[in-house]
């Protein structure tokens, strides 16, 4: 399990298949839950799948996280962890956590697999059951939240070298989902003894922020979901566990279509950055290197500028979204700056970018185009959706 790189040839990726969280997702909930929009899951399915057949008939080996979760829970303490998470919801008050631990207790791992990732409505615990917080929630409510926003498998964990930060995501809707993986990482036999580089009780810092742009280079979005203290922990942990040289710090805008440095900027080569363009000349960045005794932080300078001197390279190539102003803002919006490298030269977008895909391919970059209408509804594209676990070394 490695990756030093956007680029280098993918091996093993992270997914999760949408299934009934999904179908939790109403018009008095998906605001909460982070949705712009109820997708239409059966629809979302497919996409999905056809995402998944498209990397591995590219030689990608494919992992579930809903799979890895259900062998997890066969662990004792895993299960009691996972299962103690969901009780210490200061929502349920004594008499109805009373109730779901029971509940909890009798299913089976694949069946508790499934309510914690898609939830358990108040209709489905007997009524009466829970004492006054039971009889006092509204019956659309849920005793347990659903997580539909797992589909984003890259936000709550990243690879850096051989280890893997678990990352602590800032918004409440998601927070549950880094107990899912932090169980998964510990307690899975496919990742014994993985050093973890992060964990979700420190500074909130999200996958979609980070780009490991070259080796020993990071890049580290801080905005909506992303601290600087959390981006300054991050550089502190990996600078001095020697994964990285250099770290760049990226402030971005704090709205929700830029809410992660992977919505305006990805990597498709060695030297080539696809970026919204509308902002590409504005980006700066720190510059953050090791001290002697703390952590050397140099003045903002042009991102793009900084990032090529830290690959050690010219420059960055510049791909753009979208041809005029009006076009880019669109396909900003609907991920086209999203994509997930397989390889130098080889990504996978969503088909409906349709501009920013022809500038792709004008610059040598071979695309695989998915369907997306219904995957996304929750402001993700292919990267958002993968979590990389091994790559080539970059030579």
């Amino acid at each position: 399990m490695y990756v030093d790189s956007e680029v280098s040839a993918l091996r093993t990726v992270l997914l999760h298949r949408p299934g009934p969280e999904l179908a939790r997702l109403t018009p008095r909930n998906n605001d909460s839950l982070l949705f712009d929009a109820i997708p239409w899951v059966g629809r979302a399915q497919e996409e999905h799948d056809s995402f998944a057949e498209a990397l591995r008939s590219r030689g990608v080996e494919v992992l579930y996280l809903g799979s890895l979760l259900t062998e997890v829970l066969a662990v004792p303490e895993a299960r009691d962890e996972l299962t103690a998470g969901v009780l210490t919801d200061p929502r349920l008050g004594d008499s109805l956590r009373t109730v779901v631990s029971s509940y909890l207790q009798d299913l089976d791992p694949d069946r508790l697999a499934g309510v914690l990732m898609a939830g358990l409505a108040h209709e489905e615990i007997k009524p009466g059951a829970g004492g006054l917080v039971y009889e006092m929630m509204d019956r659309y409510d849920f005793v347990i939240d659903p997580l539909p926003n797992l589909l984003f498998t890259r936000d709550s964990s990243v690879w850096v070298g051989d280890r893997v930060a678990v990352t602590s995501l800032a918004m409440p809707a998601r927070r549950r989902e880094t107990t899912i993986t932090h169980a998964i990482y510990r307690y899975h036999p496919r990742f014994a003894g993985v050093p973890l580089l992060y964990d979700p009780s420190l500074e909130h810092v999200e996958g979609g922020d980070v780009l490991v742009l070259a080796p020993g280079v990071l890049a580290i979005g801080v905005g909506e979901r992303t601290t600087p203290a959390g981006a300054e922990r991050l550089a502190r942990r990996v600078l001095s566990a020697g994964l990285a040289h250099t770290v760049l710090a990226v402030p971005i805008a704090q709205e929700r279509a830029t809410m992660h440095l992977d919505t305006v900027c990805t990597m498709v080569d060695v030297d080539a950055m696809v970026i919204y363009p509308n902002i590409a000349t504005s980006l700066v960045a720190w510059t953050i290197t090791a001290g002697l005794d703390e952590l050397r932080v140099t003045a903002p300078r042009p991102f793009l500028e900084a990032a090529a001197e830290a690959m050690g390279i010219d420059h960055l190539r510049i791909i753009d979204t979208g041809l005029d102003p009006v076009t880019a803002e669109r396909e900003q919006w609907d991920d086209g700056n999203n994509t997930l490298a397989l390889a130098p030269r080889l990504c996978v977008a969503y088909e409906r970018n349709i501009e920013t895909n022809e500038q792709l391919e004008r610059a040598g970059i071979e695309v695989i185009r998915i369907s997306g209408s219904e995957l996304g509804s929750g402001r993700g594209g292919p990267r958002c959706m993968s979590c990389p676990i091994v790559r080539d070394p970059l030579h």
